[in-house]
């Protein structure tokens, strides 16, 4: 019986688990496409800044945009070739990013990073070179790694986790990546655990992986490393819930993992460390997932800055009409406006979805069934926060702990009455934060 945690739903046995599809497929080198759209926001923080200009030749790994403070990174070409433009495209939330488009001139030549032996180097020198490789967390969050590497001296870090949970249905894409390069996260596992100055890491897979986590445990040294097998359950990969699965530590409403003296760490951004060191690849190209209605459902390794409309065509095209497009999985996964919208570093998967996948389905009144309260891993009561959403009472969502939501998706999973109470619990977080916002300005304006 695997780890678990209290809460949670099991979609994978009540839908199209759709793993099936992709998980016996090998990673494949995707060609890179004739131009690129790098942004130059792919991670928490603030964007970074060009630092080239139009009609500039850039090689595969140079610096294109420098970091713009401590909770940002810099971006790196993926691409060798000409900058053609510097403008705004649109990112997966319908917003314009700046970002760098390169015609690719397809020779590759590279400017990579000088190889560091990290069993010599300092904490410092391990965490600069993480920074100025671009690691940013691979699982979605694309939170810069550097930063978690960078506690305050008060928090005191004594284990590290990383996740291999991949509990979203359909993507196998860190499935694929634990088979395949089992060695590469294991040199990643070490680096980061002299980062952190601990002496304990544990690696948490689902128990539908066991292929994984023999190969995960032949790869890593068993005296500090261990692999944890978590049992199959939706969002087994939540960081709260794999600590709570695998430690039995709660993180505090409102914290952080470091609060409970944990890191935690995605299988694949540990194998891009490792690539940051051995190599001195900066982080240029991840592993994707595209599955659903296309022709060849498959995995990818894929250029930063390639169109969704590219890894597509790659997959042989849709298989049908499709409904919805889906960067990510379909439970928390954000659905893609436009075709042009680009792989960056925390974009896992593209999921295409037609009608066998969707359904329409009529929303009916509150049954007080208590399902959805059952199914919040942490603890809230998503009915009364969505109630409170629909009359636009903000300041009662607040008290019902809105903000605590992880936007998992387990309440409308879970709902019998198809209630968007996931969606209806987004809106009430945006409002209060916008008048968290206008409280703060009004303070401001009173203090001048």
């Amino acid at each position: 019986m695997g780890l678990t945690f209290k809460g949670g739903v099991h979609p994978l046995h009540t839908i199209h688990e759709g793993k099936q599809f992709t998980a016996g497929s090998a990673l494949t080198e995707m060609k890179a496409p004739p131009v690129v759209s790098i942004p130059m926001s792919q991670h928490v923080g603030a964007p970074a800044k060009p630092v080239v200009e139009v009609g500039q030749r850039v090689l595969m790994g140079q610096v294109i945009g420098e970091a713009n403070g401590f909770v940002s990174v810099p971006v790196h070409s993926s691409v060798s070739g000409t900058v053609k433009e510097i403008k705004n495209i649109m990112n997966l939330n319908g917003k314009p990013v700046p970002a760098v488009i390169i015609e690719n001139d397809g020779l590759d030549e590279k400017c990579f990073l000088p190889p560091l032996d990290y069993e010599s180097a300092d904490r410092e020198q391990i965490i600069e070179r993480i920074r100025e490789a671009g690691n940013v967390g691979m699982g979605g969050a694309a939170f810069p790694t550097h930063v978690k590497l960078s506690p305050p001296p008060e928090k005191e870090i004594n284990l590290l986790l990383i996740n291999g949970a991949e509990c979203e249905p359909f993507l196998t894409a860190d499935h694929r990546m634990m088979l395949e390069y089992p060695e590469k996260i294991a040199t990643g596992i070490k680096i980061l655990m002299k980062a952190l100055d601990v002496k304990k890491a544990i690696i948490g897979i689902e128990d539908n992986k066991p292929d994984a986590i023999r190969a995960l445990e032949k790869a890593v040294d068993s005296h500090s490393i261990r692999v944890a097998t978590l049992k199959t359950k939706y969002p087994q990969g939540s960081e709260k819930q794999l600590i709570d699965s695998i430690t039995g530590r709660i993180v505090p409403s409102g914290g952080l993992p470091m609060d409970v003296g944990v890191v935690v760490v995605n299988v694949s951004t540990a194998a891009a460390v490792s690539d940051a060191f051995l190599l001195g690849e900066p982080l240029i190209r991840r592993a994707v997932t595209v599955t659903g209605a296309v022709n060849v459902p498959q995995n990818l390794m894929v250029r930063v800055g390639t169109s969704t409309e590219d890894v597509i065509e790659q997959a042989g095209g849709f298989s049908g009409e499709p409904l919805k497009i889906i960067s990510g999985g379909p439970m928390m996964g954000l659905p893609v406006p436009d075709l042009s919208c680009v792989i960056t570093r925390g974009y896992s998967g593209v999921l295409v979805l037609d009608k066998t996948y969707t359904k329409k389905e009529r929303q009916s009144n509150c049954i007080k069934c208590g399902r959805c309260v059952d199914g919040c891993p942490i603890f809230l009561n998503p009915t009364n926060i969505s109630a409170a959403a629909t009359i636009e009472d903000f300041e009662k969502a607040e008290a019902y702990n809105a903000m605590d939501c992880m936007n998992c998706g387990s309440c409308s999973f879970s709902c019998p009455a198809k209630i968007p109470l996931a969606q209806n619990i987004k809106f009430a977080k945006e409002m209060i934060m916008v008048n968290r916002m206008k409280e703060k300005q009004k303070k401001q304006q009173e203090n001048c």
